[in-house]
């Protein structure tokens, strides 16, 4: 077992280098294999576990994945001999569901295991299987555990998405794109990693248009091919290192971002009274005195982002005034709220609705990170606080932050990964 130790109180300042988004890499991975080629993608956050469970996916599944270098993989996804993927290999991340979509584009069939991940409420696929059915295949669930989704043709159709979700957005695209004729979808995710997916497919020949806005169309093509792509930076990191320069009131140029994909997080940091500089691919947030309160609503793209709420609570939980957090998207996301809390906040969690009344001062303790973006509220409430903050579970972050530890390090960060033996694997010496 591994735990982060860390001695806050100290504001970070200096410069970070962000990682390729993981949201963006997820689904570009699954959708290399409808090349039935040659692909090299860029700037992937290789050493982060949810990248490192597809990429183990894919070479289950026959591809070969041959690493160029720490942010290069090559896939070459020619020998791809399966379109069954067990719970064994879907258990560790959500994400591996878009295999469904990817491998019914391939194939016209697709047995996938029901995906795990973080746990945030319910998470069902009715969306997904709704525009698989309606692109012509049958789709049926054995035993709650296993998706199998075949057809003998994928046909284009319009399908309006009855809530907007990023996830059967994305599995649609990936099984429309060799489909005969044109698919348009309503209602569609408008993230920028779902942007990504889109110029991803593109380069590789797809014909993929108005991914960004509400309807996207897709007209099929009967073959693609393999490209080079370097995927964009990730918004969820970036503003997770803003809102800890803002926490700790720091000063950090935080680089290789896309300041446009930030304003939902920007406007919310410079509401609270922090600073936030724009430049070309950077931006610089500085914050000098206690943050003042606001409220938060998270809602899709271009709204706040719901993966950046629990950093940014901890932001509120050291305002100056009382604040409201509004969740619309996920029914469990405030349990990091009793962790806070042990650090010395004092919020009050219900049903999808926090009051956060703001404290001068966090104090360290011991706490655990309980899905990927709590850990991250963790860190920075770690940060902030004063003494020593150890957290542990935190697998969760290393699902989704590369090099967090060398990262916070190089911005004045006084924190460290440890090892703890688990307490039943201690030998008894008496």
């Amino acid at each position: 077992m591994e735990k982060f130790i860390i001695n806050g109180g100290a504001p970070l300042h200096g410069e970070v280098e962000i990682s390729g988004a993981k949201n963006a890499a997820l689904p570009i991975l699954a959708a290399s294999i409808l090349s039935q080629d040659v692909c090299v993608i860029e700037n992937l956050p290789c050493s982060i576990s949810d990248v490192n469970y597809m990429m183990k996916i894919l070479a289950h599944i026959g591809a070969k994945v041959k690493l160029i270098n720490k942010n290069t993989v090559e896939i070459d996804s020619r020998f791809v001999n399966s379109y069954v993927i067990s719970h064994d290999m879907t258990k560790h991340l959500r994400a591996s569901y878009y295999f469904i979509g990817a491998l019914l584009g391939r194939y016209g069939r697709a047995k996938v295991a029901m995906p795990g991940g973080c746990y945030l409420g319910a998470r069902p696929i009715d969306q997904h299987i709704k525009g698989f059915e309606l692109l012509g295949a049958s789709v049926s669930v054995e035993d709650n555990a296993t998706v199998d989704a075949k057809a003998s043709k994928l046909i284009g159709s319009p399908i309006y998405l009855d809530m907007v979700s990023v996830g059967a957005t994305v599995n649609i695209l990936l099984a429309a794109v060799k489909a005969e004729g044109l698919t348009v979808i309503e209602n569609a995710a408008k993230e920028p990693h779902i942007v990504d997916l889109a110029n991803f497919l593109n380069s590789m020949g797809a014909d993929v248009r108005g991914a960004g806005t509400d309807v996207i169309k897709v007209r099929g093509v009967e073959q693609l091919h393999g490209c080079n792509y370097s995927i964009i930076p990730d918004q969820i990191e970036a503003g997770t290192y803003m809102v800890a320069a803002a926490a700790t009131h720091g000063n950090v140029i935080i680089k290789n971002v896309i300041p446009k994909h930030l304003e939902s997080i920007s406007k919310k940091l410079i509401e609270c009274g922090a600073e936030v500089e724009e430049f070309d691919d950077a931006v610089r947030v500085s914050l000098d005195r206690r943050p003042g309160k606001c409220n938060i609503k998270t809602m899709p793209h271009p709204g706040f982002p719901t993966d950046m709420q629990p950093q940014m609570a901890v932001l509120l939980a050291l305002a100056d005034g009382t604040s409201i957090v509004s969740e619309s998207i996920w029914s469990n996301r405030f349990r990091y709220a009793d962790q806070l809390n042990r650090m010395g906040a004092d919020i009050k969690a219900d049903g999808q609705l926090a009051v956060v009344q703001g404290v001068e001062q966090l104090k360290g303790a011991p706490v655990k990170a309980d899905d990927l973006r709590a850990g991250a509220a963790m860190i920075i409430a770690g940060l902030a606080a004063s003494g020593t903050t150890e957290i542990e579970d935190i697998l969760h972050i290393d699902r989704g932050y590369e090099d967090v530890v060398e990262k916070l390090k190089g911005i004045g960060a006084d924190i460290k990964r440890v090892f703890c033996p688990e307490p039943n694997s201690l030998t008894n010496a008496g």
